[in-house]
Formats: C-alpha cells, structure tokens, sequence
C-alpha cells in the first residue's frame, strides 16, 4: 500500500532554486532514504509532505490525505524531526518536551522517558545552555515519543557524536522490525546503508536516481589496492589494467563482479601487499552526481 506519494511537485523559487517535477513513492513498512547535498531540495520536499507550504505544481498525500489540506490529520500520523529546530530557549529540555507533548495532545510519557533513557538525554537543563548534539536529541525524542505510524526525519543524526549515530540506527531498526514507514534525508552514507530498504537521490531540484539498497550493492565495484615488491611489475601490470591508478609500487583499482581472474593475473607477479573493500554508497553517490561536489 502507498502511504507517501509525491507526484509531479514544483516548488519554484527562481533562479534554479526549489523542486522541479518530483515524484516518488513509499510503501508501508519501507524504509527510504533522500539524499542529496545541501540546497539540493530535500527539505523543500519534505516541508511540502508535512503541509508547511503547498506546491506550485502537482499533489503531495500521506495515507491519501492531501498534505496542505488535510495538514492538520496528516501531522497527527507523522512523528517529524526538523533540519532546523525552533527551540524555546528559556525552557528546560524536561520542560519543552513536556510542551511539544501537550500540543500533541499525548498523556503518556512513558514512550519520551524511554527515549530520554535509550539516547541518555538528561533533559533537566535549560536549552540555551545545551549543545547542538543534546538538542538533536530532544528533537529524535519529539518525533519518536507519539509512536506514530510515520517518521520523517530531516537529517537526523546532525550535531550527534558517532555513539549516538550508531543508538540512533538502531532507534530506526526498531521502529522498522515495528512496521514503520520512515523517510529519512541524510548524508551520513554508513547510516543510510544500515537501514534503508531504497534511496532516492535529488540534485539541483530533480531526481537523478531511484535505486534499492540491494540494487546498489549488487552494481558496486569493488576498490583494489595492490603493492608490488618491483616497480617495474607494477607498471606491467597497469598496462594489462589501462584503468588502474598507479602510484610507484601501488596500484589502485575499481573493478565489478568476482576477483578470480584478476587474482589470476596476480598469480603471474610477487605482492607485498592486497586489500580489498567494497565501494562505499558516497563514492557511488558521487557517480551518479557526475563526480561533482
């Protein structure tokens, strides 16, 4: 069933700014991320999907609602992090979560203390005294405290230290083997890797690529580093593989599918040294970027 659907939207805000002809889909229980560098358009997407602003062109439905016009039913099904957030900055964190709860019109916290213990929050100190790191945290506590079917999350993980990266992707594994259906915008690629079921990926405004996760992975290459014991075999070598990179006694090399015949042609030569990984999801966002950024 499709519980998000972007169809067609233009935001246009001259100059080559805004969203142009957008269209994606998610299903129930999906995991999606958005990715794309700053300026790009994610977050004039994800504003329209949470009713903020409605677009110059097309439909924008979250469980078939329209998001600008049912926005008020919409946000109730949706729990939300902001890029940015409007913190109050007089209050306690105890304080404006307590608030964010009442407008929300929740009773129960035990959900946002169980939050609070989970990304060890102490939230009893003022907000303007807090890093941005803590305050990321109020906001992961906000929009996953209401349990809602939805998530959507506007790079999530900004200002957290990699411990709390590594709790937040397993707050997202959770509500996935919980059956929730999550966007998340992001540029932490290790992130995205360890808990999207697809990416789509946005550059100046349009959709460049919609792939799954096991999409990509299968078409990576892989990247070879291989040190010769002679320099002379390494330059042999490079002239049998005219895309290699050599530096000296070094060769770097990307190459798809299994490593037999090149661990054949290796065979002919005495190595110091081989190691292997596969590409990373950044160098193959870059790919489909054109190599830019």
């Amino acid at each position: 069933m499709s519980v998000i659907k972007v169809s067609h939207i233009t935001k246009d805000y001259g100059n080559q700014r805004g969203v142009f002809d957008v269209s994606f889909e998610m299903n129930e229980g999906e995991v999606l991320g958005f990715l794309g560098p700053n300026g790009s358009g994610k977050t004039t997407t994800i504003r329209q999907l949470m009713g903020f602003m409605k677009p110059d062109q097309g439909e924008v439905t979250i469980l078939g609602m329209d998001c600008f016009n049912d926005s008020a039913k919409v946000q109730e099904k949706v729990g939300y992090l902001p890029g940015e957030i409007a913190f109050m900055e007089d209050m306690s964190g105890l304080e404006f979560i307590r608030f964010m709860a009442k407008m929300k019109n929740m009773k129960d916290m035990s959900k946002a203390e169980e939050l609070m213990k989970f990304l060890e929050l102490d939230a009893r100190g003022k907000m303007k005294r807090m890093s941005k790191g803590m305050k990321q945290k109020i906001g992961i506590v906000i929009a996953f405290m209401q349990d809602t079917p939805i998530l959507i999350l506007d790079e999530p993980t900004s200002g957290l230290d990699p411990l709390m990266q590594n709790k937040f992707v397993e707050l997202i594994q959770n509500a996935k083997k919980a059956g929730k259906t999550i966007l998340m915008s992001s540029h932490i690629f290790e992130e995205v890797e360890n808990t999207c079921d697809r990416v789509v990926m946005i550059k100046e405004g349009h959709i460049v690529a919609t792939k799954t996760m096991d999409d990509l992975k299968k078409n990576r290459l892989k990247h070879y580093e291989i040190h010769f014991f002679d320099e002379s075999e390494a330059i042999a070598f490079s002239q049998k593989y005219p895309q290699s990179q050599r530096d000296k006694k070094i060769i770097h090399l990307m190459l798809k599918g299994h490593t037999n015949q090149l661990l054949q042609d290796l065979s002919e030569y005495d190595i110091d040294d081989f190691n292997a990984r596969p590409q990373s999801l950044e160098e193959l966002f870059l790919h489909y970027y054109g190599g830019e950024q």
